[in-house]
C-alpha cells in the first residue's frame, strides 16, 4: 500500500480518504501488471482526488480528479485507461477530470 500511496497528491498534506486509496492502488495494480500495455505512460500518472456519485438509479460512478500537468498523458490513454478501471470497480462507471486553476487577472508570470 506504501507504493500506491505515491499515486496520491493532496494539498497540504491532507489524509487520502477510503475511495482515493482504492483508485491509487488499482493505478499501481494496472502499473505493475506484466500483460499492460499502458504501463509505461501510467508511471507519471497521479491523483488528486476522487469521490462516489449516485447516477440515476441504475447505481453510482467514480469521479477521479487528477492534476492539470498530468492531463496531456491520461488524455493518450484514457479509452484503455477507463475500460481497466471499470474492471476494478464492478458496477461503477468512472469518470476523469483534471482539476485546473483559474489565475487572477493581476497574476504575473
Amino acid at each position: 500500500m506504501l507504493n500506491a500511496r505515491k499515486k496520491i497528491v493532496k494539498e497540504k498534506g491532507a489524509a487520502p480518504t477510503d475511495l482515493e486509496e482504492e483508485v491509487a492502488k488499482a493505478l499501481f495494480d494496472i502499473e505493475v501488471s506484466p500483460s499492460s500495455d499502458i504501463k509505461a505512460e501510467l508511471r507519471d500518472v497521479v491523483i488528486s482526488g476522487a469521490k462516489e456519485v449516485e447516477v440515476g438509479k441504475s447505481g453510482a460512478a467514480v469521479v477521479v480528479h487528477m492534476p492539470f500537468r498530468v492531463w496531456k498523458t491520461v488524455r493518450k490513454i484514457q479509452g484503455r485507461l477507463i475500460r481497466e478501471l471499470e474492471k476494478k470497480f464492478n458496477k461503477r462507471s468512472i469518470i476523469l477530470v483534471a482539476n485546473r486553476t483559474i489565475l487572477d487577472l493581476n497574476f504575473k508570470r
